[in-house]
């Protein structure tokens, strides 16, 4: 079974920035597309950013051109650098599959932005 670890994540001011990792059991990341999503209070979990086995990036549009996310397929780690954070960035990140059957979640980790 695929697990998930998030971490990274903690408190900062808006126009900060931070990167988050996630590391996965497993050889995943070389067979499929992977995601950050994210989960704000009282609000449904949402992708923000997708990378493909070939590089192709996609990006919600409320954090376009200001996170990039890579993967390191050798560490099995996806990244997921944030840079000019805005209070409503502020939420729980998770990794997972970018698509199809959506393995169990890991902990998550929790980005706060405010000063």
């Amino acid at each position: 079974q695929v697990q998930f670890v998030e971490s990274g994540g903690g408190l900062v001011q808006p126009g900060g920035s931070l990167t988050l990792s996630c590391a996965a059991s497993g050889s995943i990341l070389s067979i499929y597309a992977m995601a950050w999503y994210r989960q704000a209070p009282g609000k449904q979990r949402e992708l923000v950013a997708r990378i493909t086995t070939g590089d192709l990036l996609n990006y919600a549009d409320s954090v376009k051109g200001r996170f990039t996310i890579s993967r390191d397929n050798a560490k099995n780690t996806v990244y997921l650098q944030m840079n000019s954070l805005k209070p409503e960035d502020t939420a729980v990140y998770y990794c997972n599959v970018a698509s199809g059957y959506l393995r169990p979640w890991g902990q998550g980790t929790q980005v706060t932005v405010s000063s």
